[in-house]
């Protein structure tokens, strides 16, 4: 009942995430009023929502078995539930380290604290808990669907709103203004390239660059279905990947016109690995070769074409000195600053800061005058006070860092490293385990390490891990293939059942 009650909360958390900040922006219109930030209470439904999926686990790991016997047996399961590994050791780590620097005053704010718990380890304690009970193979299908269907809506409306007026949008609840993220405001109607009037699509996310690392997750859902061309002809495999891949089409649009150039990076590694699966090393390095020449190519034509959308001067110079920045934050503060003190828990009590280049025009931000204006360092607007500023690192293991220092910068890392690792050999570990492994199950694992891959290799660019949609979607899911229960993760007679 429990187990069954927890799958089913998890499908529906997973199917309503990417829809979070246009479900919250409209029903804060409705109910308050055009004008207004979202609604605090409306937007934490899907952490209450997250917390009961986790409370259904821990009612099953208490309950497991209570009735078994012999009760040697029963003992023998709870031990093998409570055994921790490398991945629980770290995550417990990391959070000792927070715990530590909180109580010595780092960071100095409570509030600061649980915004970057919440930010930082909501979704590793999910990931913690969850791998301790089991899920069934129906969920592993099911769950597969979800993302491909709300990948496909949320692309086919993305697309659609390059072409809605801003009139559509404010109707909805959102700001009037577009490019900017204001604390106690609407969020922005749509985004802008900088220097040029080109919209970025949003969708139904909070920003372009949440919706195209969020993409990846049921992109790698359809590129995971490579792994049944493998060994097959290469111009069979292209044309059965036409006719059955029109969702990931669909998806590869979308992500291209949202101009996240983290998340086209991550979709580069993925592609990689996906392919790598399909083909034999000489015609594997044969395709490579012909996408690296057309992409060379194509980014060539397109740069000169079009160089405002690929170099963007001011965003390109922040990914370049933020991180640095960050960096040599952490060096100045090897201990770290504390939980919150980087990223985007910074944003909740700052400013909005927009910075550009010397030679840029300021003029168009004095319709908001509240809003801090640099023009490279120098603040030219308010007059009356110095801005308070978020310190964004651009990268979420530098963010890390300068949080939880160079012990936290290291732990974290390690966390990466093991998880790519185990996901990447988790078909011969259930191998080894003699365990039967459906196809379907392969896919489901390819599909995860795929979007793990992606979205770790976006943080090195972005905080990644900050929207809810991708932090709680692949942590949960991640949890589903590394159990700490032998053979969990396998399809077994029982998991079949349910």
């Amino acid at each position: 009942m429990l187990r069954t009650c927890r799958e089913r909360l998890t499908l529906v958390l997973l199917g309503l995430l990417p829809f979070h900040a246009f479900l919250v922006t409209v029903l804060t219109k409705m109910i308050a009023g055009p004008g207004r930030a979202p609604l605090p209470w409306l937007a934490v439904w899907k952490e209450l929502l997250l917390m009961a999926i986790v409370g259904c686990g821990v009612g099953e790991i208490l309950t497991y078995h209570a009735g078994l016997r012999p009760r040697r047996d029963y003992e023998s399961r709870l031990r093998e539930i409570f055994r921790m590994d490398a991945l629980d050791g770290i995550i417990l780590g990391l959070i000792a380290i927070a715990i530590v620097l909180f109580a010595f005053g780092y960071p100095a704010s409570t509030g600061r604290f649980a915004y970057g718990f919440k930010y930082d380890f909501v979704p590793l304690v999910a990931f913690l808990i969850l791998r301790r009970v089991e899920w069934s193979d129906g969920f592993r299908a099911t769950v597969l669907r979800v993302l491909l269907i709300v990948g496909a809506i949320v692309a086919a409306y993305g697309i659609l709103t390059l072409f809605l007026p801003l009139g559509f949008f404010t109707t909805l609840g959102y700001s009037g203004a577009h490019s900017l993220y204001e604390a106690g405001k609407p969020l922005a109607a749509y985004h802008q390239i900088g220097e040029s009037v080109i919209r970025r699509i949003q969708s139904t996310m909070s920003g372009p660059n949440q919706l195209g690392l969020w993409l990846l997750v049921p992109l790698a859902v359809a590129l995971a279905s490579l792994r049944r061309f493998a060994n097959c002809d290469l111009r069979l495999a292209i044309q059965i990947a036409i006719r059955k891949s029109p969702i990931a089409i669909l998806l590869m649009v979308a992500l291209l016109l949202s101009f996240s150039r983290s998340a086209w990076i991550g979709a580069f590694f993925m592609v990689l690995v996906a392919l790598a699966w399909a083909f034999d090393r000489k015609t594997y390095v044969r395709i490579i070769a012909s996408l690296v020449a057309l992409g060379v190519v194509g980014g060539i034509v397109a740069s000169l074409a079009l160089p405002q959308v690929f170099f963007r001067l001011s965003s390109s110079r922040g990914h370049l000195v933020r991180p640095i920045e960050g960096f040599m934050t952490m060096l100045a503060h090897p201990l770290g600053l504390g939980l919150g003190s980087a990223g985007p828990a910074t944003n909740r009590d700052s400013e909005t800061c927009v910075f550009l280049r010397s030679q840029d025009d300021p003029s168009w931000a004095k319709s908001t005058p509240s809003l801090c204006v640099f023009l490279g360092d120098t603040q030219v607007q308010p007059a009356d006070h110095a801005c308070n500023c978020p310190f964004l690192p651009e990268n979420w293991y530098v963010q890390i860092g300068v949080e939880l220092g160079i012990l936290g910068f290291a732990l974290y890392l390690s966390l990466v490293l093991v998880l790519v690792k185990r996901l990447a050999f988790s078909d011969k570990r259930l191998e080894e385990e003699k365990k039967l492994v459906a196809r379907s199950a392969k896919g489901f694992e390819a599909a995860i390490f795929l979007a793990f891959i992606g979205v770790s290799t976006g943080a090195m660019f972005l905080h990644a891990w900050e929207d809810a949609a991708v932090a709680y979607t692949l942590w949960v899911l991640v949890a589903t293939i590394l159990p700490v229960l032998k053979g969990a993760a396998a399809a077994s007679p029982s998991s079949r059942s349910q």
